[in-house]
């Protein structure tokens, strides 16, 4: 922990010393002493016009965990409708590549009703070992007998690290459970890595995407991460060869005060997710009506149309069809965007794409930079062209 010191004998006689913080942080006792309130920002301004009055001390925390009693990394499968969530074969991919690097083993967990004949496809695609937690009280996710079994899982294991799908549940019970362990969590990760220490370097974009915040959790153990679906590849399967651990929890732990009356199967919807072609329209497009033209595109290449968060924001698209961290990531096998700038946000969503191709009047573009064609033009002369030339062949 960090702080300034006041070296209160040399404070007094010295006039105008408050003044000097621009965040007003510095105030006068009633006994003429210096304090310095919680508007401090570190800034060190009252350091540089006044050293001999204020200093810097960094204290170097004690560790507070011993890393050698943990080991591992591991991932909590989801299990929808039945089947294992593909964000969960996403994460094993990336903790085999993490765990290869520390030689650690690689966890896999499933939690459900009459799920443990799901549990060997974790080990086809990368755990060495899968727990599995089936009761009927976990048919239906609820939060307080998830967390539970998830808290029983970390006491009985200890991995050093614990991924978690950035899914609906995932976003419930990654921070729920990383606060039974009083450690960290990293949510929406973009990228991950881990150092020779086991301390697993989280990253994501910060402050409105203008920075790629590398997040560490070194005092702490478990670290937590969440990562959204499509970030990761899904690695190729292979033959199960570890092991299968049927897991058994106090039955008290499952008591829920939530009740499932009934539950409706959502109505099939194929999401921007799914979609093997996108046309993306930008902050590029006039108006509304402008919107036609690069539906009509997507619709000749049987696509869908999307758009970054700008034209969600003036109520021109529905939010699940945005891209983004504050939206869908996706990974189609074409992507053509519309006037799109290409703010770090928008590229995190869409970064897997197999092809992109830009179209953008500005030609120092952020987009030019991850796309593989860029065109550098109005999209009001090139897309009714290239609509024209489409028609043209399909007849």
């Amino acid at each position: 922990m960090s702080y300034i010191r006041i070296h209160q004998e040399k404070v007094a006689g010295r006039a105008g010393l408050a003044e000097l913080c621009p965040f007003k942080a510095i105030e006068r006792a009633g006994d003429g002493t210096l304090v310095i309130n919680a508007g401090c920002r570190m800034c060190r301004m009252c350091i540089k016009k006044a050293g001999d009055v204020f200093e810097f001390v960094e204290e170097k925390p004690a560790v507070t965990v011993d890393k050698s009693l943990w080991k591992g990394i591991a991932v909590a499968a989801e299990v929808e409708d039945g089947r294992i969530h593909p964000v969960t074969f996403e994460l094993l991919g990336k903790a085999r590549e993490l765990a290869s690097k520390v030689n650690y083993p690689v966890y896999g967990l499933v939690t459900g009703s009459c799920v443990a004949e799901l549990a060997g496809e974790l080990l086809e695609y990368g755990a060495d070992e899968v727990f599995v937690y089936d009761y009927p009280e976990l048919k239906y996710f609820r939060i307080e007998p998830y967390a539970a079994v998830l808290e029983d899982f970390i006491s009985r294991v200890r991995p050093s690290s614990v991924l978690v799908g950035g899914t609906q549940p995932g976003r419930s019970l990654a921070p729920r459970t990383a606060a039974r362990f009083r450690t960290g969590l990293t949510a929406d990760c973009t990228r991950l890595d881990i150092s020779g220490t086991t301390d697993l370097d989280q990253i994501r974009p910060a402050y409105g995407g203008n920075i790629m915040a590398h997040i560490n959790t070194p005092r702490h153990r478990p670290q937590f991460a969440t990562v959204r679906y499509k970030i990761f590849p899904i690695p190729p399967k292979t033959p199960a060869a570890g092991k299968i651990r049927l897991c058994s929890i106090d039955p008290a732990k499952l008591v829920s005060g939530i009740e499932v009356l009934e539950a409706r199967p959502k109505a099939a919807e194929k999401g921007i997710e799914e979609a093997e072609v996108l046309v993306v329209a930008g902050r590029g497009v006039r108006q509304l009506d402008d919107l036609k033209m690069l539906q009509e595109l997507a619709g000749l290449l049987h696509g869908q149309l999307a758009s970054t968060r700008a034209l969600v924001e003036a109520g021109w698209m529905e939010p699940r069809r945005q891209i983004g961290l504050s939206g869908r990531t996706v990974k189609p096998k074409l992507m053509i965007t519309c006037g799109v700038s290409g703010a770090i946000q928008f590229v995190a969503g869409m970064s897997g794409a197999e092809k992109i191709i830009a179209i953008n009047t500005d030609p120092e573009a952020p987009i030019f930079k991850v796309a593989h064609i860029g065109i550098c033009g109005d999209l009001y002369e090139i897309i009714p062209g290239l609509v024209e030339n489409i028609k043209a062949q399909q007849n």
